[in-house]
């Protein structure tokens, strides 16, 4: 949440419309549903977040790569491991969660 400031996820929409770095290989379109932020630390509020996403159609879940590769502030969250395996736990394994955008 500390990178909203300064980036606006610009970079993220970019890699998904030319299908480059973590959705290299994707056949199929990709539509965006939604883009949430993690709510603050610790993160507790990614996974209900990532829960009504799925609720509402998405079947994959990409975190930011200023999560878990600290773009572009080069901190990256302690807590992205955590935030992930809750997530998986509240969505279910049949949901892809992508460890980074770009």
């Amino acid at each position: 949440m500390q990178t909203e400031d300064m980036c606006p996820g610009t970079t993220d929409f970019k890699v998904i419309k030319e299908k480059k770095l973590a959705f290299e290989g994707v056949q199929d379109e990709i539509e965006v549903i939604g883009f949430i932020s993690c709510g603050g630390c610790p993160g507790k509020k990614a996974i209900t977040r990532a829960a009504e996403m799925v609720k509402r159609g998405a079947d994959t879940i990409a975190f930011a790569s200023c999560i878990t590769r600290g773009n572009p502030i080069g901190f990256a969250c302690p807590h992205a491991d955590k935030m992930k395996s809750a997530i998986i736990a509240k969505v279910g394994e049949e949901i892809t969660i992508l460890d980074y955008t770009h």
